[in-house]
């Protein structure tokens, strides 16, 4: 059950004896299922994901070895109504942000508006002044975006932080389905639920709408990755094997004439599309850093001339950040017409003297983060912290007051989760991913959910010791659709031994 003040996904507040309507066969299927089959699945599921080599490592630890990301096999549900609400709030955002590259790499109208600083953008390691050189094709600068929400109540969803630069995790969205179509069948005999492995279909559909004019009927597309020692490899090579696409190094391409080329066995291919997994920093050393063996030389200068289609853009990190973020609500308006459906954590701006003002008196009750930051480092919980980690913040705070904005410490909501205990409540957060081609935003109906299996704690980023679950999406009951996942939906048998890990 649920603590008192804090939201539990199936059965509310409080202490309830009733599950939340339309949840009452999750809320029985965990109390029927057995200590010793729980315990069955998730060997099952640990050794399923084992196989397939769904590992990550933490970079920076002497401890390296490649650790399984921990999943929970009790799933967490969005209705029908909830979903549509969520789809409407996040397809405004991401129009938004599209909007709002678009614009600060173009006529940067809302600078000249007063609606944002200037300095905010100009001094932003993340802003890319060789992209306000370039029109990206049919002007979409984020195709894949992913956008971290928090839940509070019933009601009550907040947008944490956009991803809008490589968004990863969508990986574990597919494998944890096809784990939970393995290990828990009776769940979508008893739920319409709407499937995730179409998001392979749909991402390889973006990519190729998104390709430059000059490009062939038949556009070639490849994910270009920084290589197996990266954190994310197995999400590469998966997305990659799963769209029939070429997993690429810098080294496999090549710019002639300002035409990016992929070297084969049998000469030359023009290539029209690059997902990239690569940071910005890294995509040309010839316009970045000039010590980088991870991208493509005369790569930025092929895209400036519009010959290829890089996704995501040059230069969408900048939305990333979190002192970007803190002005979101502004910026959605400003694009949109219209107040944000999705709101922010409300959110103070260390760089103005009064809120860093009350971020000090306050550091006790506050969550504190880089504007940079991501993994769940560089973070300060104020309830958390000790007296020495709270004063290290205040000095931080004092000495460089522009990288940080604060946070008030949310009640995120809580699902039912397997612990060594039994079932108990966990708090969890939630990723959504959106494509953006030249037909418009599709939603992804699923996402990853993260969960803080640590008792008590808010941190679910797998490199602080979160793990994550299925996401279920609800069809409409009016839809007239089975209550069970097709036949052809049945895991797939992915071999690759890769290592990787959700960010």
């Amino acid at each position: 059950m649920a603590s008192r003040g804090t939201f539990d996904e199936i059965w509310g507040f409080g202490a309830r004896r009733h599950a939340r309507p339309g949840l009452e066969e999750l809320a029985a299927w965990t109390k029927a299922t057995s200590r010793a089959e729980f315990e069955r699945r998730q060997g099952a599921a640990e050794q399923y994901f084992r196989d397939l080599g769904i590992t990550f490592a933490v970079y920076g630890e002497e401890d390296s070895a490649e650790r399984i990301i921990p999943f929970d096999i009790v799933p967490r549900i969005f209705t029908a109504t909830e979903w549509a609400s969520l789809s409407e709030g996040l397809v405004q955002r991401v129009e938004a942000l599209n909007a709002f590259l678009k614009d600060i790499y173009g006529p940067q109208r809302i600078l000249a508006d007063g609606i944002i600083p200037p300095e905010l953008i100009f001094t932003n390691p993340q802003y890319c002044i060789p992209a306000s050189a370039a029109r990206p094709p049919h002007d979409i600068h984020a195709h894949i975006c992913g956008i971290d929400l928090v839940r509070t109540g019933p009601d009550a969803f907040f947008v944490l932080e956009d991803n809008a630069r490589t968004p990863s995790g969508v990986s574990y969205m597919i494998e944890n389905r096809e784990a939970m179509l393995r290990l828990c069948p009776e769940l979508f005999e008893t739920y319409p639920i709407r499937p995730v492995d179409t998001y392979n279909d749909s991402l390889f559909r973006t990519l190729v709408s998104v390709a430059p004019e000059s490009a062939r009927r038949d556009p070639v597309c490849v994910l270009l990755t920084p290589g197996h020692f990266n954190s994310a490899f197995y999400e590469h090579s998966f997305l990659a094997d799963t769209m029939g696409i070429a997993l690429v190094e810098g080294s496999d391409l090549e710019v002639d004439e300002d035409v990016v080329y992929m070297r084969t066995i049998s000469g030359r291919v023009r290539v029209d599309v690059i997902y990239r997994r690569v940071d910005d920093d890294f995509l040309d050393p010839l316009v970045f850093r000039p010590d980088s063996m991870l991208g493509v030389a005369g790569l930025m200068s092929a895209w400036q001339a519009g010959n290829v289609t890089i996704v995501n853009a040059p230069g969408t990190g900048i939305a990333d950040d979190k002192a970007i973020y803190s002005y979101m609500p502004e910026i959605v308006k400003y694009y949109s017409g219209g107040e944000a459906k999705l709101p922010n954590v409300e959110t103070w701006r260390c760089r103005e003297p009064e809120a860093l003002k009350y971020v000090l008196d306050n550091l006790e009750q506050l969550v504190v983060k880089l504007v940079d930051g991501s993994g769940g480092y560089g973070m300060l919980v104020g309830p958390t912290a000790s007296r020495a980690e709270i004063e290290d913040f205040r000095a931080a705070l004092k000495a460089e007051p522009a990288r940080y904005i604060a946070q008030p410490t949310l009640a995120l909501s809580t699902v039912p989760t397997w612990t060594a205990k039994g079932i108990a409540p966990r708090h969890v957060d939630f990723r959504p991913f959106l494509l953006t081609g030249r037909d418009g935003i599709t939603v992804t109906p699923g996402g990853l959910t993260r969960v803080a299996l640590k008792e008590g704690s808010l941190v679910v980023n797998s490199s602080q010791g979160g793990g994550t679950k299925d996401s279920f999406v609800l069809m409409d009951d009016d839809a007239g659709q089975s209550r069970s996942q097709p036949q052809s939906q049945a895991p797939s048998q992915t071999q690759s031994q890769s290592p990787g890990a959700a960010r």
